[in-house]
């Protein structure tokens, strides 16, 4: 998929977007995705029919958009859509978004569930940054050997991260990118001897009923690495966003 981008931009050319959708689907096949992201996959906005200049983000914001135009790019790239609820009506933030892209003919493609699941997606691209060795698929997300300390992980991770139990080096390490603190997925992570769970976005309720220390970071550090390694790969820019925080004591 890589190779037949590049091929074609290195010749000067540009690529249909058919094309470009068939080599989009080959990376992250739609069947790979959840039942919840039927119609929230693929190419979600319509714009321009050739595609020469291609960016890529976690996420849709007003400034990836701003950025991706000022690029001129035809096609932005994203992890979340911009449309996850079903439109009834456009007005407000919704409406300035879309006439933006829709202005300037700019295609918007999101790759979601599918891409956690996909070789080289989200969760493999998390475990890499992490260096866990003997990765393993689970439901959801990967577990495998971790050699790094608490504070490396963070310290790769980058935003903070809060830890819920005790926990030193842990052996084994189940990551989830994104909003993966299901207790079924922990108990899971458990039968596979993990000794650590990484996700982001906790509830007070399933880390008081954990069977493992919880170590919860953002979800832009989980997701925002799969969607930088995508760009390298492909040759795209990648248009960083991560969200404004302070932390105060």
């Amino acid at each position: 998929m890589r190779n037949a981008w590049r091929a074609c931009r290195e010749m000067g050319g540009i690529m249909h977007i058919d094309q470009f959708i068939r080599t989009m689907e080959r990376i992250a096949p739609g069947d790979l995705a959840e039942e919840y992201d039927e119609g929230r996959i693929g190419l979600v906005v319509e714009g321009a029919r050739e595609i020469g200049t291609v960016v890529c983000a976690l996420d849709a914001t007003p400034r990836v958009v701003d950025a991706a135009i000022a690029s001129g790019a035809d096609m932005l790239v994203v992890h979340h859509t911009p449309l996850w609820h079903p439109i009834t009506r456009i007005e407000g933030r919704c409406a300035a978004l879309l006439r933006r892209l829709l202005s300037t003919d700019t295609n918007v493609y999101v790759m979601h569930s599918n891409f956690d699941r996909a070789a080289g997606g989200i969760n493999d691209a998390l475990a890499g940054l992490l260096e866990l060795q003997d990765v393993e698929h689970m439901t959801l997300g990967v577990v495998g050997a971790c050699e790094i300390t608490p504070d490396e992980i963070v310290r790769r991770l980058g935003g903070g991260a809060r830890v819920y139990g005790t926990m030193e080096t842990p052996g084994s390490l189940a990551v989830v990118g994104g909003s993966g603190f299901d207790p079924d997925l922990i108990d899971e992570a458990a039968e596979w001897g993990a000794d650590a769970f990484l996700s982001a976005e906790l509830k007070h309720s399933v880390a008081l009923a954990s069977p493992l220390p919880l170590i919860e970071s953002t979800h832009y550090a989980l997701e925002s690495p799969g969607m930088r390694q995508l760009a390298m790969r492909m040759g795209w820019e990648f248009i960083p966003d991560p969200p404004r925080m302070v932390t105060l004591q």
